[in-house]
Order: structure tokens, then C-alpha cells, then sequence
């Protein structure tokens, strides 16, 4: 079966959207019996908001620590915690290098 593309009006903000025959199609074949409510837009925007804020307006707080490895001061985001070591970014990929390239020699053997 052939899907035609539809245009379909958002609920949300009002706007006609293009609801694609590939989409109709990927709906088909997950059972999904409703069309679509919201344009992409509005749809991406809920989903964030459900996900714990709206990526376009949230900052994330950031909080001081001093890299264990270096020195520097650097912001992470998460509040440090006195029993874990803090890393900057820089020792912190380091690090994870390093601890790859042993994994992969210890892999090798």
C-alpha cells in the first residue's frame, strides 16, 4: 500500500505540518493507529520538557571543584562529592584514553 503524504494541522501551535507517506508508513508498521497531533517541533518540545526541561531554555547548573590529577579549577556538572576523585576535562579524556588503550592490550592477550 502507497502512503500519500498529508498535511495535518498542530494542536499545539496551530500550524499545518506534513505528515510524510514514509512516516505514515513507519506508523503502520508499529501498530500506531493514531496521526500524529503535534508537528516535529512541538512534538521534540514536549518530549524535552518530559525529559526534565526544555534544552533551549534550561542551563544546567555547574558547580567548582579542583581537578584531582592537575590542579586546575574546573566546573562539572554535578556537585562534587569529597570521597570521589574530580577530573578537568582534559586529565578526565586522558584518563579514559588511557584506560581504553589498557583494555584493548589486556583484550589483545
Amino acid at each position: 500500500m502507497a502512503f500519500q503524504d498529508k498535511t495535518l494541522k498542530c494542536k499545539e501551535c496551530g500550524k499545518d505540518f506534513v505528515f510524510t507517506g514514509g512516516e505514515q508508513e513507519f506508523y503502520a508498521e508499529k501498530g500506531f493507529e493514531n496521526e500524529p497531533a503535534r508537528c516535529r517541533e512541538c512534538r521534540d518540545v514536549r518530549r524535552r520538557s518530559r525529559e526534565g526541561g526544555d534544552d533551549r531554555t534550561a542551563q544546567r547548573e555547574m558547580h567548582e571543584a579542583v581537578c584531582a590529577e592537575c590542579g586546575v579549577v574546573t566546573h562539572v556538572p554535578f556537585k562534587p562529592r569529597n570521597d570521589r576523585p574530580i577530573y578537568c576535562r582534559d586529565c578526565f579524556n586522558a584518563r579514559r584514553e588511557q584506560e581504553e588503550a589498557h583494555a584493548q592490550t589486556a583484550a589483545d592477550n
